[in-house]
């Protein structure tokens, strides 16, 4: 599963349950794009997992569906990913990309059903003009705390979740490593979007722990605790992922969602 091929040098103290190495459907490779168990995740694995990351080299990641009652667990089970397509999270720098794509989002479509002035709305007070990466907060709580907290939630919450393991050097990276394609209809290149978790771990304490079809949960350490920070963050998830304010919890305004984010330790996103 490395690329450099240390596998064999690899060590992994904790007993996985059942699962095989899925591979592209769409690319040939010896190399497997991710590990992922058979059934569900036992509660408590996937803190011990995260605990032996620096070790073992291998991120784990909390693995939805698209359909529960599908066989082929889609996109995990049937190998329904691209890693050869992906660049390096090296390449990108997040503020520009952030950047781009709030320019994109908040651009008029003719196609539009909002008015030029309610679209306007939507960002405001910002309108049109990228506010910049919002500051970093100060330290907050143990970030692999939350983020095994987090874990345990989503797997009492939804238990039909599978285990999933990827050689990534962080979690940021592994739904690059991995081939998740989830935000395709905005970015065919996943990198992009690692390289602004990268930037989320490093400001906000950030930890990517569940990934579904064109989902992602990440446990967040340090989340903006006043509304003016809030909306700061509240823009760079609007450019991450505009679905998260059109198509999420009315009002659909970029306050309305801010307001959501005060004190919040998750983040969870959705690409239509």
């Amino acid at each position: 599963m490395f690329a450099d091929g240390s596998d064999a040098a690899r060590t992994l103290s904790v007993p996985l349950p059942p699962g095989r190495p899925v591979r592209s459907e769409e690319e040939p490779s010896e190399r497997p794009a991710f590990w992922l168990g058979d059934g569900p995740a036992p509660a408590g694995l996937w803190a011990r997992l995260r605990a032996e990351h620096v070790r073992s080299g291998l991120w784990p990641l909390l693995l939805d569906s698209l359909d529960d009652e599908d066989a082929d667990y889609r996109p995990w089970g049937n190998g329904e990913v691209l890693p050869g397509e992906m660049s390096s999270p090296d390449d990108h720098d997040p503020d520009a990309l952030l950047a781009r794509w709030w320019v994109d989002h908040t651009a008029d479509d003719p196609d539009d059903q909002l008015t030029p002035a309610e679209r306007a709305a939507v960002t405001a007070p910002f309108g049109r003009t990228w506010p910049g990466l919002a500051v970093a907060p100060p330290r907050g709580k143990d970030p692999d705390r939350i983020a095994d907290g987090l874990a345990e939630q989503l797997v009492a919450g939804h238990p039909s979740v599978r285990i999933g393991l990827v050689a990534a050097d962080r979690g940021a990276d592994a739904v690059t490593v991995a081939g998740w394609t989830g935000p395709t209809n905005y970015t065919g290149d996943t990198a992009e979007v690692s390289a602004v978790l990268r930037s989320w771990e490093d400001r906000f304490g950030a930890r990517v722990v569940g990934v579904g079809f064109a989902t992602l949960v990440l446990a967040v350490a340090a989340p903006p605790t006043t509304r003016e920070a809030a909306m700061a963050v509240a823009a760079e998830h609007f450019a991450f992922c505009p679905d998260n304010i059109w198509q999420g919890e009315a009002p659909h305004t970029l306050a309305a969602y801010a307001d959501r984010l005060v004190d919040d330790h998750s983040w969870t996103f959705w690409w239509d």
